[in-house]
């Protein structure tokens, strides 16, 4: 098969299409044939040899797909050769085939083209995990969302929305905000022009946000917790500002907050697992009955990945970048 791979790390032209060895599945996994895959802000990371795939996982980028199985491995139960299916990945989306866990796997919302499935896995699992499992956003609290644009973002936005909550969100220009308010949000907060904690406290009498979905670490941590309301939860998914920060744990203690850095790609496959069978029975009949909606900015060949990363390293988009295969 052919893939794509990264014989040196450096920029997008790192990125090189060429020929490696066909995947087989293992105990448990299925092989899946990939129409389409979408790209995410680790990729970027592996691609600058920043952030490498787990053990064991393919080494070429690529968070989730979508296509057919074309090959059972032993132990596989559920699925069937030929089945349209979606999946989350700890790496090897930019590819033609791939081999992937079976509890990894989704069947593609009815209604979605094989582009629009493949735009899913890896935004929904990170946010239903973080803000739901992990935060317990409940109906009527307010949730923060950083980079309300981002793939992540307008995910985050549609589901707090279909469960009651009440959205804020920070982006960096009129345009972007104005999008994320068509999607539901009720606070838009332009990053670059305001101040989150101010307009955030301003909004909501004071209180602040029950929940926060922070990509941007350092840069962003005392001023998040100052923007959390008592009983607040700050949840982390991105190092964008940096890694190392301070914050006054006086302001913590007396709100009672908590702040909890998590990641998605590492975890062990039994909590991958039971990720994807809870977004299979929440948030799948949401995607079906167009309650929530992967939000595409652009469709590319996979060939054409290094413009796809320029596009995410710019912050050009609006939600997902697809690749076609």
């Amino acid at each position: 098969m052919y893939a794509m791979t990264i014989p040196e790390p450096g920029g997008p032209e790192a990125l090189v299409w060429a020929e490696v060895p066909d995947p087989v599945p293992g105990e448990g996994e299925v092989l899946v044939e990939v129409a389409a895959t979408a790209v995410n802000r680790a990729d970027l990371l592996q691609r600058q040899g920043f952030y490498n795939p787990p053990p064991g996982s393919p080494s070429y980028p690529g968070l989730e797909c979508a296509g057919r199985i074309v090959a059972l491995g032993p132990g596989v139960a559920g699925w069937a050769v030929g089945d349209e299916v979606c999946a989350l990945l700890a790496g090897g989306g930019y590819a033609q085939l791939v081999a992937v866990p079976s509890g990894q796997l989704l069947p593609v919302p009815k209604g979605l083209t094989v582009e629009e499935a493949a735009a899913l896995p890896e935004v929904v699992s990170t946010v239903w995990s973080n803000v739901f499992l992990t935060a317990h956003l409940r109906p009527g609290e307010t949730v923060l969302v950083h980079g309300g644009a981002s793939g992540i973002g307008t995910m985050a936005i549609q589901l707090a929305k279909a469960v009651g909550a009440r959205v804020a969100v920070t982006a960096g220009s009129a345009e972007k905000l104005a999008r994320c308010a068509e999607l539901g949000a009720d606070i838009t907060i332009n990053y670059r022009e305001q101040d989150f904690v101010e307009v955030l406290r301003e909004a909501t009498g004071g209180a602040g946000a029950d929940v926060i979905l922070d990509i941007m670490g350092a840069k962003y941590l005392q001023r998040n917790v100052d923007a959390l309301a008592v009983n607040g939860r700050l949840v982390i998914i991105g190092l964008q500002g940096g890694v190392q920060g301070e914050i006054d744990l006086n302001t913590l203690l007396r709100k009672r907050g908590a702040v909890i850095a998590t990641n998605l790609r590492g975890r062990p496959l039994a909590e991958k697992a039971a990720i994807v069978a809870a977004v299979r029975e929440h948030v799948w009949p949401l995607v079906e009955s167009g309650v929530v909606r992967p939000v595409i900015d652009r469709v590319l060949p996979l060939t054409g990945a290094a413009e796809a990363h320029r596009v995410l390293a710019a912050g050009e988009q609006v939600g997902k970048v697809v690749l076609r295969a």
